[in-house]
């Protein structure tokens, strides 16, 4: 499957999905992790272009990335975490409900 066809993916899902959707920062292919933080495994990456939705945020492992540096973990499916360090929320908070 293509780079391009995964993008159009996760963009529909992302807009069908009843969650508030975000883009991924430009140019970055960002690890899925299967919780919050690095310390977890890799079970995905999304394309350049994807655009995630929130189900809730979490406190896990600090990242630094092109949105500053944060201990913020965005739950964008079940059991599927993305660092909020890659995520343009406009926020250096939580801008959805916390996990749990």
């Amino acid at each position: 499957m293509s780079v391009e066809n995964d993008s159009s993916q996760i963009q529909s899902l992302a807009s069908g999905s009843g969650y508030p959707s975000y883009p991924v920062a430009p140019g970055s292919r960002l690890n899925v992790r299967s919780g919050p933080g690095t310390n977890y495994s890799v079970i995905d990456v999304l394309p350049y272009g994807a655009t995630v939705s929130l189900r809730c945020q979490t406190d896990g492992t600090t990242v630094s990335g092109p949105y500053g540096t944060t201990g913020i973990w965005d739950c964008i499916g079940n059991g599927r975490f993305v660092s909020d360090a890659y995520v343009r929320t406009g926020s250096d908070g939580y801008v959805v409900t916390e996990c749990g």
